[in-house]
């Protein structure tokens, strides 16, 4: 592989490291305000789809053997916006963003940034995103297999944990 995949794909894999420090720290201020998470269980297979996610890729990219040499453009001006995206679905929410559901009672549900015209948007640029890192340093494979693996989390577990505890927070009483 050439070098620039490598820096790309360990430059991701910071980002999500630093998110994941984010989160963490979210979420131990919102407990510590009375938080609650909700579907604990579902957590776990989200981080062996992502984890996997970085395993086949850099695995695709070298046992094909095939070194993209130069940048597809397109492909990453849609990476860098979807990155622009995350900040701002990450900014809109501040401490309540995190990547688990964790509803704190008496807060009100967030509806500003992407999420004043997407309910879930992040969902989307993490499928958006598991499609195009992929493509961009030649892992195919990964590029389609990842994306559906999300939808599939996202349809069975994640979206209907998420959407009725998000119905619970105007009846939620903090205390």
């Amino acid at each position: 592989m050439t070098t620039w995949i490598w820096v790309f794909i360990g430059a991701v894999i910071c980002q999500r490291l630093i998110e994941l420090i984010i989160a963490r720290r979210n979420e131990s201020w919102m407990l510590r305000h009375g938080a609650e998470e909700r579907g604990a269980e579902h957590h776990k297979w989200f981080v062996l789809v992502h984890a996997s996610f970085f395993i086949s890729m850099i695995a695709e990219c070298l046992v094909r053997n095939n070194p993209v040499e130069s940048i597809n453009y397109f492909l990453f001006a849609i990476f860098i916006l979807t990155q622009l995206a995350r900040i701002w679905c990450i900014t809109s929410l501040g401490r309540f963003w995190n990547t688990k559901v964790i509803i704190l009672p008496g807060a009100k549900l967030r509806t500003s940034g992407p999420y004043n015209y997407v309910k879930h948007p992040n969902y989307i640029i993490v499928g958006i995103e598991l499609f195009v890192i992929p493509l961009l340093v030649g892992a195919p494979l990964t590029a389609v297999i990842f994306p559906f693996l999300h939808i599939f989390l996202l349809i069975h577990w994640r979206l209907p944990i998420e959407d009725k505890a998000l119905a619970t927070i105007g009846s939620m009483k903090k205390g």
